[in-house]
């Protein structure tokens, strides 16, 4: 029961950073309806069975930038969960992919709402897991972040550039 409390705790500590970075960005409704599938049981308990031990300590899963790769991890139940997180919440990057019969990827131009409410996740994720930058400024870990992680992020031309523009690249 403690890893589904520990889990609860750091959805709501998630949702309130993405929530303020996002009504800084003017996406007042994105702000309140962003991860509402976190709390869906089909997301909520391989989530929390994955990130937490039943003694609700946290896994060591994430590398120090924060990210993790959120497939293939052998845990069929977190993997599926991941799945219908990305398709459920167009913020996502995946969320803009699809399959081409030839074995390639399509990547399709996020609109600037979802985009914006993307980085925003990433900024308030880097919060909520209290990643600090040595400098302490607002969007250095999440700079450090995308630029560790820029190869494996697959964007539009048009959504790379704004939002590499919006992270001061």
């Amino acid at each position: 029961m403690r890893r589904y409390w520990a889990y609860l705790r750091y959805v709501i500590r998630h949702r309130r950073y993405v929530r303020q970075e996002c009504w800084c960005a003017g996406l007042l409704w994105r702000g309140l309806v962003h991860d509402l599938s976190k709390y869906r049981l089909d997301e909520f308990i391989p989530y929390a069975r994955y990130f937490y031990d039943s003694d609700g300590s946290q896994r060591q899963i994430r590398d120090k930038t924060g990210y993790y790769k959120p497939t293939d991890t052998g845990d069929l139940a977190f993997d599926w969960a991941w799945l219908l997180h990305q398709k459920r919440n167009p913020h996502h990057w995946q969320w803009w992919l699809t399959p081409e019969d030839d074995g390639g990827m399509k990547v399709f131009e996020m609109p600037h709402h979802y985009w914006m409410e993307m980085v925003c996740d990433w900024r308030g994720a880097g919060r909520a897991q209290d990643i600090k930058s040595a400098n302490g400024l607002r969007d250095a870990e999440t700079r450090t972040w995308y630029r560790e992680n820029r190869g494996k992020i697959r964007l539009g031309l048009a959504t790379r550039a704004f939002v590499e523009q919006e992270l001061g690249l």
